[in-house]
């Protein structure tokens, strides 16, 4: 198990910050909620959940409310617990992340339509362009363009915003910038994946595709599983107080803190995010946090724990990814509808008792998860 001593905390100290991070958030909060309904920045439910109750009567329920949570960790890191060392680069993965959702939530609200052509509108044009430089361009391009159209099978189907391919590749980066941390930075301990009963496996230079891919996974299975009020912040508030006390145990002062703050910061997020809630998170505070959430855990040398932590998040990635599969491989859906905390929807569960039910569930995983990463 990786340990910094020298980077330890007072206990009662970090969880000062939890309590900073949600007066300031507080203090604010009613300035960005003014401003976001000043401006009209209603999403509006997306064309396939129309008909989901839940949905009903959010249509004027401004999104970008995560930049509560973002702004409120950038500031209070910056101030009070900038360390080169081990805050700035998780800190600059989830503004990168928070940027690349600020843009796409601004696209989706003001932006106009996007379109781009279908694979068999580019066989077709590869066949009969008049231009022999068209044809061959077309050509040399055609696997960007199959990265493009199958990427869509992953994504949302809104028309707006920042395309499934464009997100991925801006994902890639931020995934990128953490393995180079992780690997270059942090040391060599850092080349093991450390699993619970001491079993620790050395995976050297593999460490980085690892890390880019759970970067990039985590952040849109946090973005995925905000989809109903209060569901993604209660769960966060679990997984981010579980990351400050393995952080302080395993001797991550500056990390600790850092989580502490967040959890402050998402506890008051929640607060305002609780149905009826006054704003949604958004791609900003999903993809933001999700990635920071990812940058943390296996900073702290906690990827054997990972899935336990952040449970249901990986549950409601993983049942988009079944339900895709099952479309397009047995040509069925498994779910009714996915993410999963629609299908539980869509069998008669209300949406209150969706989300305590998830919320618990999660709980319960990630006290397991404490419990495997303290073995």
């Amino acid at each position: 198990m990786i340990s910094i001593l020298e980077g330890t905390a007072d206990l009662a100290f970090i969880l000062g910050f939890a309590l900073l991070a949600c007066a300031v958030a507080f203090a604010w909060s009613p300035f960005l909620i003014r401003m976001l309904y000043k401006f009209q920045v209603f999403k509006g439910p997306k064309t396939e959940l129309v008909n989901i109750s839940s949905q009903k009567g959010k249509e004027h329920t401004p999104v970008m409310g995560g930049l509560l949570i973002i702004i409120t960790v950038a500031v209070v890191t910056y101030f009070f617990n900038w360390s080169r060392s081990y805050t700035w680069v998780p800190i600059g993965v989830m503004l990168l992340s928070a940027a690349l959702g600020a843009v796409d939530d601004l696209l989706n609200v003001f932006g106009a339509e996007r379109r781009s052509r279908k694979l068999s509108q580019i066989f077709t044009l590869i066949k009969v362009h008049k231009e022999f430089k068209m044809r061959l361009w077309y050509i040399v391009t055609l696997p960007w363009s199959i990265f493009k159209r199958t990427s869509v099978w992953i994504g949302s189907r809104t028309s707006k915003g920042i395309h499934v391919h464009e997100k991925l590749l801006l994902q890639f980066a931020a995934g990128s910038i953490t393995a180079w941390w992780i690997y270059d930075k942090l040391g060599s301990a850092w080349h093991y994946i450390y699993f619970p009963f001491d079993i620790d496996i050395y995976v050297g230079w593999l460490i980085i595709p690892i890390v880019i891919l759970i970067v990039m996974f985590t952040a849109n299975a946090v973005n995925i599983a905000d989809g109903m009020d209060g569901l993604a912040g209660g769960m966060l508030i679990s997984s981010f107080s579980a990351l400050t006390l393995l952080s302080w145990t395993n001797g991550f002062g500056e990390i600790a803190i850092l989580n502490a703050t967040i959890v402050g910061a998402v506890v008051a997020y929640t607060y305002f995010n609780i149905k009826p809630a006054r704003f949604m998170m958004g791609d900003v505070g999903s993809l933001g946090l999700g990635a920071l959430f990812a940058v943390n855990t296996i900073a702290i040398g906690e990827i054997g724990t990972i899935f336990m932590l952040g449970f249901v998040f990986y549950i409601e990635a993983f049942s988009v990814v079944i339900q895709v599969a099952g479309k397009y491989i047995l040509g069925r859906r498994i779910f009714k509808m996915a993410p999963i905390h629609h299908h539980f929807e869509l069998k008669g569960w209300s949406e209150e008792k969706t989300i305590m039910r998830f919320w618990v569930v999660h709980f319960i995983f990630v006290v397991f998860g404490i419990w495997l990463a303290l073995h």
